[in-house]
């Protein structure tokens, strides 16, 4: 169980984030065409989970969209922003500010994902959401870096995230 801090108060989250070395769990989850999807639909890609409590909030939506901003020359990457936002909100956010490298993922259809990757906050007014997190895998679904964010308005180590991959990004 982690500890992490919303306006100066402690709150706790389900489990803790996978460990380096580690297979990933498998998620489902829905994308902005409403589709369910998993990490198959990426396979051979790295991915690197960004994790967050909300796109309507500023860190959260400053995340996504450097996280665009630093992978727009990269291919082989997955860039996927997951929170319990609607797959419309996603959408939304994405066209607004034409995000072309990241792809929004809504976990409401499926129950686990919090639980499974240690983000799932359990108490306190935003029990339910999802606390800020980076998970990086390999190609494989094995996890190469990870970062939970104990103070949820702090934004990821994006270098962190790109070098546990072996990409140098200006961040």
């Amino acid at each position: 169980m982690a500890k992490i801090r919303h306006d100066n108060t402690s709150y706790r989250t389900h489990g803790e984030l996978p460990v380096i070395g580690s297979r990933a769990p498998d998620v489902s989850l829905v994308n902005i065409k409403m589709q369910n999807v998993s990490f198959a639909n990426w396979m051979g890609k790295r991915k690197v989970l960004n994790i967050f409590v909300s796109i309507d909030t500023d860190v959260c939506a400053k995340s996504v969209i450097e996280f665009d901003r630093l992978a727009a020359d990269i291919d082989d990457v997955a860039m996927l922003m997951v929170s319990y936002d609607l797959p419309f909100a996603h959408k939304r956010f994405q066209e607004e500010h034409e995000l072309m490298n990241v792809i929004g993922l809504s976990a409401i259809r499926h129950a686990g994902f919090g639980e499974n990757y240690g983000v799932q906050i359990i108490d306190g007014p935003l029990a339910g959401m999802f606390s800020r997190a980076v998970v990086v895998l390999d190609e494989n679904n094995t996890v190469v870096h990870q970062e939970h964010l104990e103070d949820i308005s702090s934004e990821p180590d994006y270098g962190a995230a790109f070098r546990a991959l072996g990409i140098e990004v200006d961040d």
